[in-house]
């Protein structure tokens, strides 16, 4: 249960001074003021996640004005229910979500770090992404910033787009770098990667993406 001091907190103090703006549906939205003691922890294309230090162990996800998906979101983390490697919804706002709260490195920031990217957490997301489809969603848009390591395990942080069909082999592709890329070369020499050369590798991909499909993943 939350306390209600939490939800006193968002209605009365982080949504009422909260300034966020969406410029582009393809940028992540732009916090323009936001209230102390709350802290950003991650912006999106349509959403941004916030936390306060009174209740450590939650995140709240504000839309953007006029930006849609909301509606979306809450049905999706109704079909997953509790699940290991996925947040959970505690409560639904208008324009905001109240979910658990998700402790760990992105795989984009342990590509920065030089940190290890266990085999087990591709397999975990792997399982997830498996229960996800089996409850009928459709895993989409997972991808290196939106899925995280913690104590060797793997976690799906951004479940938005589970409901959109449609092929988007983002997460295969990815697979695939980790084990014919990652796994004999960069894990191996603990690389730390500079986020510019990650962005151009990103953009690259977008590029490639045809060719890499041509090898088949590794079936570990």
């Amino acid at each position: 249960m939350l306390d209600h001091p939490l939800t006193d907190q968002i209605h009365h103090a982080l949504l009422t001074e909260l300034q966020i703006a969406s410029v582009s549906p393809v940028d992540p939205v732009v916090v323009q003021y936001l209230p102390a003691p709350w802290a950003v922890l991650g912006c999106g294309n349509y959403a941004a996640v916030f936390v306060h230090p009174e209740f450590p162990e939650v995140v709240v996800k504000v839309y953007a004005p006029d930006r849609p998906g909301i509606e979306d979101e809450q049905a999706v983390y109704r079909r997953l229910g509790r699940h290991a490697a996925f947040s959970e919804c505690y409560y639904e706002g208008a324009n905001f979500l109240i979910l658990k709260r998700l402790h760990g490195v992105t795989l984009y920031d342990c590509l920065h770090h030089g940190q290890s990217i266990p085999a087990q957490a591709i397999r975990d997301i792997n399982h997830a992404l498996d229960y996800a489809r089996s409850q009928g969603l459709f895993p989409h848009d997972v991808h290196g910033r939106n899925v995280m390591v913690a104590d060797g395990s793997g976690y799906v942080v951004d479940v938005s787009d589970f409901l959109k069909r449609g092929d988007c082999r983002a997460w295969q592709d990815l697979c695939w770098a980790y084990w014919w890329i990652y796994r004999p070369i960069v894990g191996p020499l603990g690389l730390h990667i500079p986020y510019v050369v990650l962005d151009w590798l990103r953009a690259s991909y977008r590029r490639s993406r045809k060719i890499i499909r041509r090898f088949p993943p590794n079936p570990a």
